[in-house]
């Protein structure tokens, strides 16, 4: 199952990716291609986050601090806005700045394939793409567990590439 939805969540970031590009097709697809090369042997924590989400006002000062504490050892934080105003999104960031990739779904369409319906919802890919977790919502209180998540995974990745070695 975890396969599987890790192959869904790439395909329709491909497809939203490519579909909200501008120009020509040919060129959006190498512009995906090139986005997609840069993630590659990554842990990727995915968060899809909404400017009026509370729990986001928490979660996004957190994730700096994650991006930055593991950054160097291959780890990454890419939130996925829902706002159909981008005006609203960039007041929220303005007030709470991102360290971080941040992308714009102001459809729907990737956190529907998602079954996205809690702001914030999370998801930690391993370096394969795999979904090795996820949760809704944010409690400072399970900064620590969230934490041991990524710090888990990013030990596996590295064993598993230390061990091809």
């Amino acid at each position: 199952m975890e396969r599987i939805l890790a192959r869904l969540f790439f395909s329709a970031l491909l497809l939203l990716l490519t579909t909200s590009a501008q120009g020509d097709t040919r060129q959006a697809a190498a512009e995906v291609a090139e986005k997609f090369s840069e993630f590659r042997g990554q842990v990727v924590l995915v968060d899809f986050w909404a400017s009026w989400c509370g729990p986001c006002r928490r979660s996004f000062p957190w994730m700096n601090a994650m991006q930055e504490k593991y950054g160097a050892d291959g780890f990454r934080v890419i939130a996925v806005n829902v706002d159909k105003d981008r005006a609203a999104a960039d007041q929220f960031l303005t007030e709470y700045p991102a360290e971080f990739d941040v992308w714009y779904d102001p459809n729907g369409d990737l956190a529907r394939t998602f079954n996205v319906s809690t702001m914030p919802t999370s998801f930690i890919l391993d370096a394969s793409g795999q979904v090795r977790g996820a949760h809704r919502g944010f409690l400072n209180s399970d900064r620590d567990d969230y934490e041991s998540a990524i710090a888990r995974i990013l030990t596996d990745n590295n064993q598993t590439r230390s061990s091809k070695l």
